[in-house]
């Protein structure tokens, strides 16, 4: 088994889509399993008296458009401890993988990596709370999904 922590900023838009988009892979192959995901925040801003918000409703949209369900999904912020509960840690971009190293208090074992470096990609996925655009994010973390998926799932690839 492979434990899998998608993360990002907030814990409302990138990670819980990443999340959700890696389990529907995984759902359609039978091996969810084997490649548990969940995903959180570097930050606290969308945590309210100890309660996560959910995902944001333009992110649930972009989700449902492609018939995958984000309900009950809360934000919760990443803990040092996550960094020995989970085999990998994938950032969406430079911001969230400084500060998960902070959090972290660095990455000894490299786990961390961001999300488009499976699909052989050196960008970001860009943030969708200020471009607006989920359509691109969802289709940037899709394809960042089906490569770490494949990576995963190829012994030859690692």
């Amino acid at each position: 088994m492979i434990r899998i922590l998608f993360v990002c900023h907030g814990n409302i838009c990138r990670s819980p889509m990443a999340e959700y988009i890696f389990r529907s892979l995984t759902d359609e192959k039978g091996i969810t399993d084997r490649f548990p995901a969940v995903s959180c925040a570097t930050s606290d801003e969308e945590i309210v008296c100890g309660r996560g918000n959910p995902v944001y409703p333009p992110a649930q949209a972009e989700l449902a458009r492609h018939g995958i369900s984000c309900e009950g999904k809360r934000a919760r912020r990443l803990t040092a401890q996550d960094y020995h509960n989970y085999d990998l840690l994938i950032g969406m971009d430079h911001a969230n993988i400084r500060n998960m190293q902070r959090i972290c208090e660095g990455d000894p074992e490299r786990k961390m990596h961001r999300l488009l470096e499976f699909a052989g990609r050196q960008d970001d996925v860009a943030d969708p709370w200020y471009t607006r655009r989920f359509d691109i994010a969802y289709d940037d973390i899709e394809e960042g999904c089906h490569a770490l998926l494949r990576f995963l799932t190829n012994p030859a690839a690692k």
